[in-house]
């Protein structure tokens, strides 16, 4: 739809406020920011939705692999073999044993229950980019020492170089029963993932200190595997998991997460169609504020036909005055929202000091800190969205101006 210069002035001057018009020009600024504040609402909250799954999605991802491959009995006993194969499978780029248990921890008089894991000296590499004190350089075997989560060291009181006992309810068996295992370990390293249950429970050591404290002799809890594409694990070890069937389980990680990514995907959709309502009140702001333009011009519009304006022509005029509106709205709305994801952490913490409220718990939340990552497909459909809901909006005014008979409204004139 091109305009003639003709119909670009007119529609100019109706959309720029006249004497006498302040109120209808009141209205068309209330839509432009209803638009405004309906975009921005859904880039935010569609932004925030997607970095907290892309967050969620690589710290658990990068922390216990694309899926386990774990005995029905709990303990590999003939994991050096299984490992090969794994490594071996088309598709896989690292496999490593691992030990995970849940057991008790105390240091101070204080009690908490801990997720012990037995990594590897490469796992344990890589999780030192995770460092916050202490060295992981002094995690080696028979060491006596280990490295424990930001959030449990808070809770257990302890820092680099004091001591917590963990206790292995499983110990040994004597005349007068089972005394449980308790062996002293020196804190060397604390380490944040950024996930709070992980922070709050992890106490990492070497496989051999591990299965010295669980008494498991050379087994293992499991093989962590690592895929070239999470989304298709599954695919990946298919052929690794008909050769193990019987023997081992293979679980992904969209498995052993189901729950929680269930969740956030019902709830992402469920905030996309909420919010949408916003940018349809919008719209039918627009809706209002060209009838009563039109109304108020009818007058104008009857002269404009009298001196050979075509009816295509109001049509073009009205169309472009509402569909303005709303791609300005769009476009302030897309800044505005890119401005508040940007500066969305500072802007938390002052909604914090004002409210004196704490509105992002990591123990509910998982995460640390505000995620966000904006997905271009999405911010597309929400500026379609925006601008063909607005462009509809101006049709039955833009039609009812068209229809205009001058001879009427001019006859008493």
């Amino acid at each position: 739809m091109i305009l003639s210069n003709f119909e670009w002035t007119i529609a100019k001057r109706y959309m720029l406020p006249g004497r006498g018009e302040a109120f209808i020009a009141l209205v068309a600024g209330i839509s432009l920011a209803a638009v405004m504040l309906g975009v921005a609402a859904l880039v935010i909250v569609m932004s925030v939705m997607n970095g907290f799954r892309a967050e969620l999605v690589d710290k658990i991802v990068g922390l216990n692999g694309h899926a386990i491959i774990q005995a029905y009995g709990g303990r590999l006993d003939n994991w050096q073999s299984i490992l090969k194969e794994v490594e071996k499978t088309p598709g896989v780029t690292r496999a490593s044993p691992l030990i995970e248990q849940p057991l008790l921890a105390t240091s101070n008089g204080r009690v908490e229950a801990i997720l012990l894991r037995g990594n590897t000296a490469r796992d344990i590499k890589r999780l030192s980019a995770k460092r916050t004190a202490g060295s992981f350089a002094e995690l080696t075997p028979g060491s006596g020492n280990v490295a424990i989560g930001s959030r449990l060291a808070e809770n257990l009181g302890v820092s680099v170089g004091d001591t917590i006992t963990i206790i292995n309810p499983q110990g040994r068996s004597t005349p007068f029963g089972t005394v449980p295992r308790q062996i002293g370990y020196r804190v060397a390293a604390i380490f944040e993932i950024g996930i709070y249950d992980y922070d709050n429970a992890y106490v990492v050591m070497p496989i051999p200190d591990a299965q010295t404290l669980l008494l498991t002799g050379d087994t293992i809890g499991m093989i962590e595997v690592t895929t070239k594409n999470p989304d298709t694990v599954m695919q990946t070890l298919g052929p690794l998991k008909r050769q193990l069937a019987g023997t081992a389980v293979i679980t992904d990680w969209k498995t052993l997460n189901a729950s929680l990514f269930e969740a956030l995907a019902v709830e992402r959709v469920a905030m996309f169609v909420v919010l949408s309502i916003i940018v349809l009140v919008a719209v039918f702001n627009i809706l209002s504020s060209l009838i009563m333009l039109v109304r108020a011009k009818t007058r104008d519009i009857a002269i404009l036909r009298t001196m050979g304006a075509t009816r295509s022509s109001l049509l073009k005029i009205f169309v472009t005055i509402g569909f303005v509106i709303g791609a300005l709205g769009t476009l302030v709305g897309l800044m505005l929202g890119f401005v508040f994801l940007y500066f969305r952490q500072p802007i938390v913490h002052l909604m914090e000091r004002l409210t004196g409220q704490n509105l992002w718990d990591p123990s509910i939340r998982f995460l640390t800190e505000l995620p966000s990552r904006s997905d271009p497909t999405e911010i597309v459909v929400i500026s379609v969205m925006a601008l063909v809901l607005s462009f509809l909006a101006t049709l039955y005014p833009a039609f009812k101006a068209a229809s205009t008979d001058p001879v009427q409204v001019l006859r008493y004139e």
